[in-house]
């Protein structure tokens, strides 16, 4: 699973999502992309599962970019705790997504493969997604 191997800070403030996405939002890689259209953090756990669904769906032809990282720490106090005694340890990681992120893309397959490789992964996100293509952008 996806983590970062170190870290400015060991625990981060929750932090709002507000806005659209202009880095990142745009087809960098390949010819098929899964743009998010809402806001939201998305799991090492999800990403892992999504990336699994499509590469095996593909038979490991093409290619598949994974354009986001789990960088945010989320933390969690035990079960049963009493409230005070600060915060939680870190339990894992989420990338934070706002609208127009591409989330993955992917080549050197057809656009049908594509598509249907892309819906099975995006059973596995908590957020709305469209599919584009890099003709599509073009238009």
């Amino acid at each position: 699973m996806l983590a970062p191997k170190r870290v400015k800070h060991r625990k981060v403030h929750t932090g709002r999502m507000r806005g659209l996405a202009y880095r990142g939002s745009k087809l960098s890689f390949g010819e098929y992309g899964l743009q998010a259209l809402e806001c939201g953090w998305i799991t090492a756990r999800q990403i892992e599962a999504s990336r699994v669904a499509m590469t095996r769906f593909i038979k490991r032809g093409g290619k598949v970019w994974i354009r986001i990282f789990p960088q945010k720490p989320i933390t969690k106090k035990a079960a049963e705790t009493r409230m005070g005694s600060g915060k939680g340890n870190p339990e894992y990681w989420v990338a934070v997504v706002k609208p127009g992120t591409i989330i993955f893309e992917m080549e050197g397959v057809p656009p049908e493969v594509a598509l249907q490789a892309m819906k099975l992964a995006v059973h596995k996100l908590p957020l709305k997604t469209k599919f584009i293509s890099r003709s599509q952008e073009i238009a």
